[in-house]
């Protein structure tokens, strides 16, 4: 007897998207995306954010996603609350390997935090349509803005490879768009080179 085998595609993690993971960046934030190797073209590219509990607490405005030529806007209600880290999101709609475990995404959202986010916290995520064609080897820019007490946000991107009817290329877990950096450790960073001026300055005044 002889066994239908079906095709397994091998574009799955070829979405780029520059600056990447660990690159922090401050809101707004200006990226480049763009397929690498096979998968050329990716149809029906969605951008996929995904945010700390803080952050998502701390959003005072919606979430803006903006290209040349369109835009899409995430309200607070529209992100989707998830715990269990043996969860994938999207939780439909893709191949087995077109998307993201939470645990994965709590480990990236975590880089940098003297206390990573736990095994029981809840991250936030959310899924639209964005840009205005397919995805290709050509970079294409777009831009992510948002305000929140304690921002903290992941970007990613999913696609559709020719032929295919779920989502089965994205960009690799390792490489997500980027953090946002909390501010609080920005000022702080700022306060200690200020005062170091300050100091420099007294000091050298005193030995004039």
């Amino acid at each position: 007897m002889l066994a239908m085998v079906p095709a397994v595609k091998a574009e799955t993690g070829t979405i780029r998207i520059d600056p990447f993971w660990p690159v922090m960046l401050e809101s707004p934030a200006d990226f480049t995306i763009w397929v690498q190797g096979a998968g050329d073209p990716t149809s029906d590219p969605n951008i996929l954010l995904v945010m700390s509990a803080d952050s998502w607490n701390g959003l005072t405005g919606n979430v803006v996603v903006s290209w040349s030529g369109g835009s899409v806007s995430f309200t607070k209600a529209e992100f989707a609350g998830i715990q269990e880290n043996s969860v994938k999101v999207p939780l439909s709609g893709t191949t087995p390997g077109g998307c993201y475990t939470v645990a994965s995404l709590k480990d990236h959202l975590s880089y940098g935090l003297s206390e990573p986010i736990s095994a029981s916290e809840t991250i936030y995520w959310g899924m639209k349509p964005f840009l205005s064609g397919d995805l290709t080897g050509t970079p294409q820019a777009f831009t992510v803005a948002f305000t929140s007490t304690h921002p903290r946000m992941l970007v990613y991107a999913l696609g559709k490879t020719e032929g295919s009817d779920l989502f089965d290329n994205k960009v690799p877990p390792t490489r997500p768009g980027f953090i946002v950096p909390e501010l609080g450790p920005i000022l702080l960073v700022l306060a200690s080179f200020g005062a170091f001026a300050v100091y420099a300055i007294r000091r050298r005044k005193a030995s004039i």
